[in-house]
């Protein structure tokens, strides 16, 4: 049986999930880590070979949390050859009145916890010859927006890292891309962003004239892991309908 696997951050719900859900379609062994440490409720899909997921507990915030468990990994004989780090956190409110707590808070999980969940996988990505990490920014990294001081900067961080990784490592078989999706209708915002004024502002907003799916965003990050994709490396792909470029 093959033993490569690719490890994906936040996996439970949201995002995270739908990339779990389109690499296992894929044909992909993913451990799908979250706090719960629940699988995808997401249906598998029919009449495919796919691979397999499995679940495991781990909160990235906590220091050393993804090192031990990529070696439980490794010592029940996994390879991982990827590492998806989709596990974040929003904090709304304005920039006077935001709490170093909080903004800590936004750092810690959305940027500080990328940084130490690619310093973890490093060895294993080098024993297994290479790999891919994809990075889930957010297209507010190249905007100004109110009330979101902590979460842009967070993100802007991710790209950065994106970069600097990929520079560093690429000559040890290591790519590292970043994929920045805009406003994207998953089953935690379901309710909010399908219908009311927020619908009428994105229709309006977005070039596209319509939110963006998740099963969209893991299509794209799963397509980053096909050969086809060796040479590209180091990128912020924006997944936003085209908004974060309209004026």
């Amino acid at each position: 049986m093959n033993r490569d696997c690719i490890v994906v951050t936040g996996a439970s719900k949201g995002i995270g999930a739908a990339i779990a859900l389109a690499l296992v379609d894929q044909g992909r062994n993913v451990v799908c880590l979250s706090r719960s440490g629940s699988l995808p409720s997401f249906p598998r899909a029919t009449g495919t070979a796919g691979g397999q997921w499995i679940a495991r507990k781990a909160d990235v915030t906590q220091p050393g949390a993804l090192a031990e468990t990529f070696r439980e990994l490794a010592a029940k004989g996994w390879s991982i050859t990827g590492l998806v780090n989709n596990a974040g956190l929003h904090i709304d409110a304005p920039s006077a009145e935001l709490a170093l707590e909080q903004w800590h808070q936004v750092m810690d999980m959305n940027a500080t916890s990328v940084m130490v969940a690619c310093q973890a996988v490093y060895p294993h990505l080098i024993g297994a010859g290479g790999g891919l990490i994809v990075n889930i920014g957010s297209f507010f990294d190249k905007l100004g927006v109110k009330r979101n001081l902590a979460y842009c900067a967070s993100k802007a961080a991710v790209g950065a890292m994106t970069r600097c990784l990929a520079v560093e490592w690429g000559g040890k078989g290591i790519r590292v891309m970043n994929v920045a999706p805009g406003y994207i209708q998953t089953d935690l915002n379901a309710d909010s962003i399908t219908a009311g004024p927020l619908l009428a502002y994105l229709e309006k907003r977005i070039p596209r004239g319509k939110p963006g799916n998740a099963a969209e965003v893991g299509a794209l990050v799963a397509s980053l892991f096909s050969p086809a994709c060796g040479f590209l490396t180091g990128e912020t792909i924006y997944v936003d309908g085209g908004q974060g470029v309209a004026h």
